[in-house]
């Protein structure tokens, strides 16, 4: 699969002007409210023509207004996922799902509805109405509905943004599974660099109507790119897979990218692919071998870059095993402890503060 967008479109004061191009997996448009992210995502869904633009997918053009090309969104098969469920007050679930098994072509049967059922978790709610269930449940079941009208592509637009924290860590497993177990590629809106961090193979980061930046999450949720409070959410992503489960202390051991990481979730299976976000500001860094700590992950690497963010504060990248391992801390420290690049360290993360 590829898809490639490019759009300009004034919005009386604001100015759309961006490119992208996406290969399979999950590509990510991050960004803070008002920076184009929606925009861009309604366009790619031909839910709207921009002045002038161009949208290819699997070439095939989609829109290309200097050829006066549009094709409307009932006959592009993409699925749009929005930040509310919008399912139908008067449907049950079975209801709401069998809505977008009449988009699907006829080939289409009994197993995909059932794997979609199993993939989401929401059998045990088929018979009930949607006023009966819970924000992460309504989602899962929009998500449901826009997968069984079998989509080339699948357009999430902030799914998590109107759920609190408990319901976001209900649906993220969801979302895993969805990425791991189709071969639907999705372009997934977000401003949450834990959830990017998390779900993104690719992410593209908008700032005033433009990509300012394209790469993976640890290549582009960093620095002077995102706010402060973005900042403090960004980190490492490790992808691995569960090696063992200790379920008496509820910890298990994911061999990721040369290391050997602990983690507290006992929801983790063996053999289970995991990715996991290591916040910056839970790193600590020491010059010897700790002892005596809580903390149970210590990974021994070599200092490989120094930022200085201003303020103070020192961005220290640590490469240990085939990971890079960010940390974020004061220039004073950073001064005491001699940090220069080359320098062998050890990153100390406490395995409570590790994400999947």
């Amino acid at each position: 699969m590829r898809l490639f967008v490019e759009v300009r479109q004034s919005l009386g004061a604001f100015h759309l002007d961006a490119s992208i191009a996406a290969d399979g997996g999950v590509t990510a448009l991050f960004g803070r409210s008002g920076s184009g992210k929606t925009s861009l995502m309604r366009v790619i869904a031909g839910l709207a023509r921009p002045q002038w633009g161009r949208v290819v997918f699997d070439e095939t053009v989609l829109l290309d207004t200097e050829r006066s090309i549009f094709v409307p969104p009932h006959k592009r098969r993409f699925g749009y996922v929005f930040q509310e469920a919008r399912l139908f007050p008067h449907l049950s679930v079975r209801g709401n799902l069998g809505y977008g098994r009449w988009f699907s072509p006829p080939a289409r049967d009994r197993e995909d509805y059932d794997r979609v059922v199993e993939l989401l978790g929401i059998a045990p709610l088929l018979d009930r109405a949607p006023a009966n269930l819970s924000g992460g449940e309504r989602q899962r079941v929009a998500i449901g509905r826009a997968l069984l009208a079998s989509p080339q592509l699948l357009l999430m637009d902030e799914p998590l943004a109107s759920l609190d924290e408990e319901r976001k860590g209900e649906i993220l497993p969801y979302l895993e599974r969805l990425r791991n177990e189709t071969d639907i590629p999705i372009v997934y809106v977000s401003h949450s660099v834990a959830e990017v961090g998390r779900l993104a193979d690719r992410v593209a980061i908008m700032a005033g109507g433009r990509v300012a930046a394209i790469g993976t999450p640890s290549e582009v949720l960093k620095g002077k790119l995102l706010s402060a409070h973005e900042r403090r959410e960004s980190g490492s992503i490790l992808a691995g897979i569960v090696r063992s489960v200790d379920g008496q202390h509820g910890l298990a051991t994911v061999a990721a990218d040369g290391l050997l990481v602990a983690v507290s979730d006992p929801a983790l299976h063996e053999g289970q692919s995991v990715r996991l976000h290591i916040p910056e500001r839970d790193v600590m860094i020491a010059t010897v071998m700790p002892v005596g700590l809580s903390a149970l992950n210590v990974f021994e690497g070599v200092i490989s870059t120094l930022e200085d963010e201003g303020s103070g504060v020192v961005r220290v990248c640590i490469a240990s095993g085939d990971a890079q391992i960010f940390a974020r801390v004061t220039a004073f420290s950073c001064e005491r402890l001699g940090l220069i690049a080359g320098r062998p360290v050890y990153a100390v993360v406490k395995s409570v503060a590790l994400a999947r």
